[in-house]
């Protein structure tokens, strides 16, 4: 049995990140509504709150029982999860005088405490809350402060529950990772034997479990998540399954025949379908990124549905969906960041049964996985690409010539990071079709044509990206030949935003 963490989630922007760290020390974790704990999962041996948007007093705070934790299972408290349990007890909690945001140093440590361990006076912790916790009840022990925070940590004396108002789980807490070892490890008694080779064991079995003789069908994408999903579904069923990929008219330059090469050179059972007449049509004048999104999601299960009923007796419908697709389609909070192809736009009345064997992962996790199953590098190093394709890449209505137009600047791009080194230093890039045209000269005549812009990020997960900051040589080659080369356009920007506030996609 594969033993975890249940990380109950209030809503904070920082939720996934705990879980990063809880698997990065080999531990498998699964994130789950601060509402929906499972009591009868005999696998849990640990439970960590997060933290949230509300205050503990407000009306719409989220609440839980923990009665049924406690004393059962070790229990660690974040932000909002350590106040919760100190106001929930009789403590008190107010607004702080002065909002506490960013680095601070914790001034006394009580270091012979099982979660403080091998932390001291002087380590780094990242404030971020507008509450403190004032007055605690008399069986917690305050085992950690800051100059600003008297209670920073705490122990209620005879459990193993702890609050901690900071946040370990982000890199600028410098003793975060120890922290949270110090909870998963030392406390918990994590055997730290969560891994790809485990996941993709304990997968293929769950697999073969759920999906018995039944057949499936697999929309593939091109990317990594979708490829990764096929492998691994291909390891279990064999072929019980048939792929489908959709070339919708907004892939990448030549993708669509590149791609299902790469497939059959996997063993992969793939039928190629070009449908992109239906998208362009479907598409036609409409210029809101969120009817892009759906309409291009509806579109890809039609043609699922389609190639489906070609093949007898299919019952389940497979998805490369992985967890910062459904983080951004729809918080705990209900606020949607942007809707995902493979998330949003599923008709109610769906024929097949949903399959989505890396919903927990994120990206570097797919691509462990991938590296484990014995995936060519080239395909497990590939960008992120969005399911809509450069649909959400040109802003505003989509017609076959801004796509070609697109394609073909796009293509100068990823090959000029290819050519250069830079395309593994890189974690996503892309050009946007701007809506706009900007003067120009070319040949000593005016030229009135489109801008665009390039796109590229680094990061780890794609729940925050930085500009990538790529050499000015390298993105003056680039501007030329896009200008020279791509007939239309006449302006090259550079992207600088970070995410957030900015997202990686434009649309």
């Amino acid at each position: 049995m594969q033993e975890k963490i249940i990380i109950l989630d209030f809503g904070s922007q920082t939720t996934q990140l705990i879980g990063r760290r809880v698997r990065e020390l080999n531990t498998y974790c699964e994130i789950v509504p601060y509402n929906k704990f499972p009591h009868d999962d005999p696998s849990v041996i640990g439970v960590i709150l997060s933290g949230s948007p509300f205050s503990v007093y407000d009306e719409k705070a989220f609440r839980t029982e923990l009665k049924a934790i406690r004393r059962r299972l070790p229990l660690l408290g974040i932000c909002y999860g350590a106040q919760f349990m100190a106001w929930e007890n009789g403590g008190t909690v107010e607004p702080a005088a002065t909002r506490e945001y960013g680095r601070a140093l914790l001034t006394e440590v009580d270091s012979t405490d099982p979660l403080m361990q091998g932390i001291t006076p002087g380590s780094q912790v990242w404030m971020s809350h507008g509450d403190t916790i004032t007055n605690v009840p008399s069986d917690f022990k305050i085992v950690a402060s800051t100059e600003k925070v008297r209670v920073a940590a705490y122990h209620i004396e005879g459990e193993n529950t702890w609050g901690v108002q900071f946040h370990p789980e982000v890199y600028h807490s410098a003793i975060g990772t120890d922290l949270l070892r110090n909870f998963v490890v030392g406390i918990c008694g994590s055997r730290q034997d969560w891994s790809a080779e485990s996941f993709i064991d304990t997968t293929v079995a769950a697999l073969r479990q759920q999906l018995g003789d039944d057949k499936v069908v697999l929309g593939l994408s091109g990317g990594v998540d979708s490829s990764v999903a096929a492998v691994l579904l291909n390891r279990a069923i064999g072929n019980n399954l048939t792929c489908i990929f959709v070339d919708h008219g907004m892939l990448r330059k030549d993708e669509f025949r590149n791609v299902l090469h790469d497939y059959e050179c996997l063993g992969l059972n793939v039928v190629g379908v070009d449908a992109s007449s239906k998208f362009f049509t479907e598409l036609a004048g409409v210029t809101d990124p969120e009817r892009k999104r759906k309409i291009i999601g509806k579109g890809f299960i039609d043609v699922f549905d389609q190639e489906a009923h070609k093949i007898q007796d299919v019952k389940w419908l497979a998805q490369g969906t992985i967890y910062p697709d459904c983080i951004e389609s729809l918080s705990i909070t209900g606020t949607v960041i942007k809707s995902h192809h493979n998330v949003g736009g599923l008709p109610e009345k769906m024929n097949l049964q949903l399959c989505e064997p890396l919903r927990l992962l994120f990206k570097d996790e797919v691509r462990a996985v991938g590296r484990a199953l014995g995936m060519p590098e080239h395909l497990i190093k590939r960008h992120p690409f969005p399911g809509p394709g450069l649909a959400v890449r040109i802003l505003g209505d989509i017609t076959p010539e801004k796509v070609r137009v697109l394609q073909e600047a796009d293509h100068i791009f990823i090959q000029g990071l290819r050519d250069w080194d830079l395309y593994d230093q890189v974690w996503q890039a892309g050009v946007i079709l701007l809506p706009v045209q900007s003067v120009g000269v070319m040949g000593d005549e005016r030229t009135y044509e489109r801008a665009v812009a390039l796109r590229a990020v680094t990061s780890t997960d794609a729940m925050t990206a930085d500009w990538a900051h790529l050499p000015y040589d390298f993105l003056a080659e680039v501007s030329n030949k896009i200008i020279n080369h791509v007939k239309g356009v006449n302006r090259v920007c550079y992207d600088i935003s970070s995410k957030p506030p900015a997202t990686i996609e434009w649309e």
